[in-house]
């Protein structure tokens, strides 16, 4: 995980598949915290996306609390202050609670596919990087899209692109691609990704099914009421961002 478009989450077990995330890996923390990587040149060229989102619900309220489900603290320390800078809530939803130094984020326990005791519109933005992909089979991701859109009126949501031709988590050409029997032997083979060569088809098979990569016909059923926009890299799309615009946010 690192180089290419590196989502935040690990998963331990066959259970945590159909969950928000567990901890990172530290090699994530420190390519966020380098800014001269690709992973964090893309995340601060995504907050161009963002960024006018967040203001424009400020101008509108006074404020802006927000739902980063999947979501840490290094990913927005990226932005430098504007967080501190502005009155911004975040809250970093995931399956665990974690020590956050920012006076203006909070970490929530959570499941981002059983969101159901957070009240429809309890935030004025959902923000969403690199997680759907993680959650499960098409049902699971199906349930956090539904959460997504009624928990606020503005959604951004991102996720790797299953056409790019680069792996994003194994950082492996064309990998995902090939036939699952294929792919697990090569993570036995050889060292792919931040989690090293895995040495049982259990292990393998659990890294390989943690994660399943979208299409864009795929993001357009789960985000009917968004705009759907492309993220680029040397011309290619690498990933796809839906983007709802609430009342405040259309303004």
């Amino acid at each position: 995980m690192g180089a290419i478009d590196v989502p935040n989450f690990k998963f331990a077990s066959a259970h945590e598949t159909g969950v928000a995330t567990s901890a990172p890996a530290t090699t994530i923390e420190g390519s966020y915290s380098n800014p001269n990587t690709l992973a964090s040149k893309c995340r601060a060229k995504r907050f161009t996306e963002i960024r006018p989102l967040i203001d424009a619900i400020i101008a509108a309220k006074g404020s802006c609390r927000i739902a980063d489900i999947g979501g840490t603290e290094y990913y927005w320390n990226i932005f430098g202050s504007y967080v501190a800078d502005n009155p911004v809530e975040i809250d970093l939803i995931n399956l665990a609670k974690k020590p956050v130094k920012g006076a203006n984020l909070q970490s929530v326990s959570g499941n981002a596919t059983d969101l159901g005791h957070i009240d429809d519109n309890a935030y004025d933005l959902v923000h969403s990087n690199s997680v759907i992909e993680h959650v499960g089979n098409w049902d699971a991701m199906c349930r956090m899209a539904a959460h997504v859109r009624r928990l606020a009126p503005t959604y951004y949501v991102q996720t790797p692109y299953f056409w790019f031709p680069v792996e994003p988590h194994f950082r492996a050409p064309l990998f995902h691609w090939l036939p699952e029997q294929v792919r697990y032997r090569m993570l036995m083979t050889f060292k792919l990704g931040d989690g090293g060569k895995r040495h049982t088809v259990d292990a393998a098979m659990r890294g390989l099914q943690s994660s399943a990569l979208l299409d864009k016909r795929q993001m357009l059923e789960l985000f009917p009421d968004a705009e759907h926009k492309p993220e680029r890299f040397f011309g290619l799309t690498k990933s796809l961002m839906a983007i709802r615009k609430g009342v405040e946010a259309a303004r």
